[in-house]
């Protein structure tokens, strides 16, 4: 069958896979996506394009192990070949420690359904308004540099088990810096959504150019701890990191924050402010994404045996207390705790956080105000301490208004020593993350956080 077919019937590759193994179970996930871009730089768009790739993993088990391959398949026969490569290898795969009985089930209503897809129209709104900031950027000598993505990925997923489950994923982000002419001072605002209906390119050029007027006196400051203000954005950054080291695997083995000394994980113990809740959530609006299992691979956080399992709102820190940890159901064996997968987004609450970043900056009398980090990685697990730097604009609060901008730092800080430390909180929005959002993780809903104390541990010389 010609691809330009397939391409409508991406059921038909799960179904020819399962067909095909001769392995006694085989999983068969396809993932059909288009995706369209804009980037800009100079104030003029400089590239667009529509993309669409097909997918496929084959998964293979015989006996007690397993053997998964993946690649781009929008063909039979090139599905045929992936089948084939799974079955060779399962049949010398080693015993799997996480084997288990697959998830059994029925099609989904809407299995036979088309795949979803999106197109260069999805930017027309937002281009034209993008012009018009292109134009008054011009007039008013700063320099815009940018990219706006959408994409939509139409997961099929079919086990010899008789499951069958389909989820559409639409998501999108754009992220935007700006300069002055002389390349002095920058400034950048970034976004996450689901679609682009009532993304407003003129705001997002409207803040980039408040953020700039700020930058327009400048100064330095030391290194040192600083009443500091994470907007939403930074607070991703870190949170993300913190919900990516909740494996309970690691954790049960003693290599993070989240091991018990002398043994096993700390679920049940209070970790950070009371006020505190961590969760996930595969239906929360605005970051809804995929409601069951679907991996390719095994590892500390996800089994192939666990492909199909629902998943469901879980805590992974309520009222300050460490709740549940990545398991997967080998994992809960060994922990002896309830199977929570991993879920493709996260959000942090704050009882009683009101308001938003700006009563936050209104509040402090003497701190700076960050916009984004960058550059992050651990330097210790079992504290989970990390380090990074701050990037395009960290601005100097002096009585409850933002006076200028100052220097960039390197930072040494703990997100769950941060969320023992917190002062204030705004509300919970949607946001995205500079450092993880663009390539791997952008459902993300935070509040602002005020540190009173937060560790800039030294000077940066990045602009």
């Amino acid at each position: 069958m010609r691809q330009s077919l397939m391409r409508g019937r991406p059921q038909r590759l799960v179904e020819h896979a399962l067909e095909t193994s001769t392995s006694e179970q085989c999983i068969a996930i396809v993932n059909d996506t288009t995706s369209a871009n804009l980037r800009w730089a100079n104030n003029t768009l400089t590239t667009n394009g529509v993309m669409h790739a097909i997918d496929v993993t084959v998964i293979a088990f015989q006996g007690a192990g397993n053997a998964s391959v993946s690649g781009t398949a929008a063909s039979l026969e090139q599905v045929t070949a992936l089948v084939a490569s799974a079955d060779r290898a399962a049949a010398i795969a080693a015993v799997a420690e996480d084997s288990a009985e697959l998830v059994a089930g029925d099609a989904a209503r809407d299995w036979s359904d088309s795949p979803g897809e999106t197109s260069i129209s999805v930017f027309e709104e937002f281009a034209e308004q993008l012009g018009e900031a292109f134009k008054q950027a011009q007039a008013e000598r700063r320099i815009l540099y940018g990219f706006v993505f959408h994409e939509v990925t139409t997961t099929y997923l079919g086990s010899s088990t008789g499951l069958r489950l389909r989820h559409v994923q639409p998501t999108g982000h754009y992220g935007c810096t700006g300069k002055n002419a002389e390349l002095t001072n920058s400034a950048w605002v970034g976004r996450a959504t689901r679609g682009f209906s009532g993304v407003d390119a003129s705001r997002m050029a409207t803040d980039l150019a408040t953020r700039l007027s700020w930058g327009e006196r400048s100064t330095d400051l030391p290194a040192g701890r600083y009443d500091t203000i994470l907007p939403a954005a930074a607070v991703s950054d870190l949170i993300i990191d913190a919900y990516w080291s909740t494996g309970a695997r690691n954790a049960d083995d003693g290599q993070t924050i989240f091991s018990r000394p002398g043994g096993g994980t700390r679920i049940g113990e209070e970790m950070v402010n009371a006020s505190v809740r961590l969760y996930s959530d595969p239906s929360y609006a605005a970051l809804e994404c995929e409601p069951f299992v679907a991996t390719g691979g095994s590892s500390d956080r996800s089994s192939v045996y666990d492909n199909g399992l629902p998943l469901q709102s879980t805590d992974w820190i309520r009222d300050g207390r460490l709740t549940s940890l990545m398991q997967t159901r080998h994992t809960a064996e060994l922990t002896g705790q309830p199977t929570t997968p991993a879920i493709d987004n996260v959000i942090l609450e704050i009882a009683g956080g009101s308001g938003h970043e700006a009563d936050l900056v209104a509040g402090m009398e003497d701190g700076l105000l960050l916009t984004c980090l960058w550059y992050i990685r651990e330097v210790d697990p079992q504290t989970m301490l990390l380090t990074g730097l701050t990037r395009d604009g960290v601005y100097r609060v002096e009585g409850g208004e933002i006076t200028g901008a100052v220097n960039n730092f390197r930072f040494n800080e703990s997100p769950i020593d941060l969320l023992r430390r917190y002062t204030h909180a705004s509300q919970t929005v949607p946001s995205f993350s500079r450092e993880w959002g663009e390539d791997f993780f952008s459902r993300t809903a935070t509040p602002a956080l005020r540190i009173p104390d937060f560790n800039m541990s030294s000077v940066s010389q990045a602009l």
